[in-house]
C-alpha cells in the first residue's frame, strides 16, 4: 500500500460480537486501502461483514452488545499528521466523524429525524461542522439542495421526511453527508429498494460530486450490477473475509472465486430469458468447471419454446379480466383545504391474465402498481370498473362471497416482517388461513400441512415454533409464500416480494416461485420496479406510469422492441 497516495488504510481489521452463544466473528482480518479520488466498492450478501467494516471506520460499532474491534485503521489527511482511528475516544470523534469522514446510511427514513424539517437537519449539520450563524447555514443548505439536484429546494427545505419520495430523502442524506466537506464518503447500500431510474440518478450524482469535490468513496452494496456503475476497484466479502479483490473491469470479465461468479450470475440477464436462475451453490459445487456462459446457455428459453408457451397459455379463456378499473384517493386543496381533489392511483386499467401465466407489472414508485394489485383483490376498493375472476364479477361480491373467494386469490406482500403478527409463531400464521377457510379436519392435520409447506419452500419443519424476528429477510419471504399457498390458491399477486433481498436470496426466491407455478398451475401478477427481475418471471408485461398502463405486450417485445418512451427510459436505467 502506498502511503503517499492512500487516504485511508485498514490493516487486519477484526470485529467480534459477544453473543449468548459465544463470540461471533463478524469481520475476520480484513485489509484494504482507499486512494485519493478513488471509489472502492465492497460487495457481498447480508451478514458478509460489509456494514460492520464501514461502521468500524466511522467508530459507530454498537458497544452495548459487546462489539470488540481489532487491527489498525489510519486516516491520512492532506498536509497533516496521520489520524489513528482506533485510538479515538468519545469527543475526539467529533472532529473526524461527519467533518472528515461522512456516511450515507442505507435507510434514509430511519436516519432522518421525522419531527424536524429536512432543511433544519441540514442546517444543524452545517452549523455543527462550520460554526456559522443560522442565516448563513440556511443559504448554504439551499445551495447543497441544488447541488444534489433537488428540483424545488425551498419546498424540500420546508418539508418533513414523510412528505418526500425515497429518491428525495436519499438526496437529503447525501447533502447532509457532504455539507461538512469530508475527504471520505462511505455510502452503505444507498440505492437499495429504489426505482431503477432513481437509482441511476443517485449513482450519476455521486459520480459527479466525487469528480467536483475530489472525494474518496467507500461504496457498499450487494449488487454487482450497481457496483459496475460507480466503483474503480472492488472487494468481494463473504462471512467476514475478503475472498477476491481487483479492478472492476477485471472482476467482471474474469472472476476467479466461485462466490464472485455466483454473485454475477444471480442477477437476471436482460438479453435472454432463463428457465432458472443460477445460484451461488451451482458454482461452489463445481468450482473448477462451473462457467457462467455455459450455465446461462443451458437454462435459456429458445424462441420456439417461448412461442409454444404463449400459444398453450392462450388456448383457454382468461382466468382474470380487468375492465375500466379506476381507483382514486380523495384529498383536499385550496383555501382552508375546502376544494376536493383526487389522486388517480389507477386510471382506466384494462387487461387480462391467462391461467398459468405471469403478467409482469412495472413502473416507478407512485405509478399505481401496488394499488392496482390490491384493487383486484379488493383490499382497496376501486371507484369504478370490473374485476372478473373465472367468469365471476368480484367487484360486485358481498363481504361473505369475498371471504370465500380469497382462498383462490392471494397476495405475497413486499415487507414480510410487517405482514406477520410478531406474537404468532410462523407455523400458527400459516395455519390461521386454513382455519378461516375450513381446510384440514383437525389441528394436528393442519400442523402437518403447515410443516409440509415450510419444507416445500426450502425451510425446516422445526421452524414451525419460531417467531418472525428469528428469521432473515429471505426466510421470512419464503414463509410469506408458504402462508399464501396454505389455502391452495389459483392466483397470486406478488407485490415487490424480492425488492429488498440480496441478489443471491432473490434468485432462490424467484426460482421457487417459478417451480411452484409449474407444479401447481399458479397464475401470477408479478409487481416490481426491477425490469431484469420482471424479464425473468413474466410472459407478458404491463408498464404503468401515473396510474395508466402505457404499454402492454409480450415480454420479448417489451425488451427488444419497446414502443413507449417511458418503457425505453426504464430499460436504459437498468444496471448492466
Amino acid at each position: 500500500m502506498e502511503q503517499a497516495t492512500s487516504i485511508l488504510e485498514v490493516t487486519d481489521l477484526r470485529v467480534l460480537f459477544n453473543t449468548p452463544a459465544g463470540p461471533l466473528t463478524a469481520v475476520n482480518g480484513v485489509s484494504f486501502s482507499i486512494q485519493k479520488g478513488e471509489t472502492l466498492g465492497i460487495v457481498g450478501e447480508s451478514g458478509s461483514g460489509k456494514s460492520v467494516t464501514a461502521l468500524s471506520v466511522m467508530g459507530l460499532l454498537p458497544v452495548q452488545i459487546g462489539a470488540i474491534p481489532g487491527g489498525k485503521m489510519v486516516y491520512y489527511p492532506e498536509n497533516e499528521e496521520p489520524v489513528f482511528l482506533n485510538a479515538l475516544r468519545g469527543s475526539q470523534w467529533r472532529t473526524i466523524r461527519g467533518r472528515r469522514i461522512a456516511m450515507i446510511f442505507q435507510e434514509p427514513m430511519t436516519s432522518l429525524n421525522p419531527v424536524m424539517r429536512c432543511g433544519e437537519q441540514i442546517v444543524e449539520a452545517i452549523r455543527l461542522h462550520h460554526g456559522v450563524q443560522e442565516a448563513e447555514a440556511k443559504i448554504t443548505a439551499l445551495s447543497w439542495l441544488e447541488k444534489v439536484q433537488i428540483n424545488d429546494p425551498l419546498r424540500v427545505f420546508e418539508a418533513y421526511p414523510h412528505q418526500l419520495s425515497g429518491g428525495q430523502k436519499q438526496r437529503i442524506m447525501i447533502a447532509m453527508a457532504l455539507c461538512g466537506h469530508p475527504d471520505i464518503l462511505i455510502a452503505d447500500e444507498p440505492t437499495t429498494a429504489l426505482d431503477v431510474t432513481v437509482q441511476q440518478t443517485i449513482l450519476a450524482l455521486l459520480n459527479q460530486l466525487k469528480k467536483d469535490l475530489g472525494l474518496s468513496v467507500l461504496f457498499i452494496t450487494h449488487d454487482l450490477g450497481v457496483m459496475a456503475a460507480i466503483a474503480d476497484r472492488v472487494l468481494v466479502m463473504r462471512q467476514g473475509n475478503i475472498v477476491e479483490e481487483g479492478k472492476m473491469e477485471r472482476l467482471f470479465k474474469t472472476p476467479q472465486h466461485p462466490y464472485t461468479k455466483g454473485l454475477l450470475a444471480c442477477r437476471p440477464p436482460l438479453d435472454v430469458r432463463l428457465k432458472r436462475l443460477p445460484v451461488i451453490a451451482d458454482f461452489e459445487k463445481n468450482a473448477d468447471t462451473a462457467d457462467l456462459t455455459t450455465i446461462v446457455a443451458a437454462n435459456a428459453f429458445t424462441s420456439e419454446e417461448i412461442t409454444q408457451r404463449q400459444a398453450v397459455l392462450h388456448q383457454s379463456p382468461p382466468l382474470l379480466e380487468v375492465e375500466g378499473l379506476h381507483t382514486w384517493f380523495s384529498g383536499k386543496s385550496g383555501f382552508w383545504n375546502r376544494t376536493p381533489s383526487w389522486v388517480k392511483a389507477v386510471d382506466d386499467a384494462n387487461f387480462e391474465v391467462y391461467k398459468g401465466e405471469t403478467l409482469g407489472l412495472v413502473g416507478e414508485s407512485g405509478s399505481g402498481k401496488t394499488t392496482l394489485g390490491r384493487s383486484i383483490l379488493r383490499l382497496v376498493e376501486p371507484r369504478q370498473g370490473r374485476v372478473i375472476f373465472d367468469g365471476r364479477d368480484v367487484s360486485r361480491f358481498s363481504r361473505q362471497e369475498l371471504t370465500a373467494i380469497r382462498s383462490q386469490m392471494q397476495i405475497i406482500f413486499q415487507d414480510p416482517y410487517a405482514s406477520f403478527n410478531p406474537r404468532l409463531m410462523v407455523g400458527e400464521a400459516i395455519v390461521e388461513p386454513m382455519i378461516v377457510h375450513g381446510i384440514g379436519s383437525s389441528q394436528s392435520e393442519r400442523r402437518d400441512m403447515a410443516i409440509a409447506l415450510l419444507e416445500k419452500v426450502g425451510l425446516e419443519g422445526a421452524f414451525f415454533s419460531r417467531y418472525p424476528h428469528e428469521f432473515s429477510g429471505g426466510q421470512r419471504q419464503r414463509i410469506g409464500i408458504a402462508r399464501a399457498l396454505a389455502v391452495n390458491p389459483r392466483f397470486i399477486v406478488c407485490d415487490e416480494c424480492v425488492s429488498a433481498l440480496d441478489v443471491s436470496v432473490q434468485a432462490q426466491v424467484l426460482n421457487l416461485l417459478k417451480s411452484l407455478q409449474e407444479e401447481r398451475g399458479l397464475t401470477y401478477i408479478f409487481i416490481s420496479h426491477d425490469l431484469s427481475v420482471v424479464r425473468f418471471m413474466s410472459d407478458r408485461i404491463a408498464v404503468m406510469k401515473e396510474g395508466k398502463i402505457v404499454e402492454l405486450a409480450d415480454a420479448e417485445d417489451i425488451y427488444r422492441r419497446p414502443q413507449h418512451p417511458y418503457t425505453r427510459q426504464l430499460l436504459a436505467a437498468v444496471p448492466r
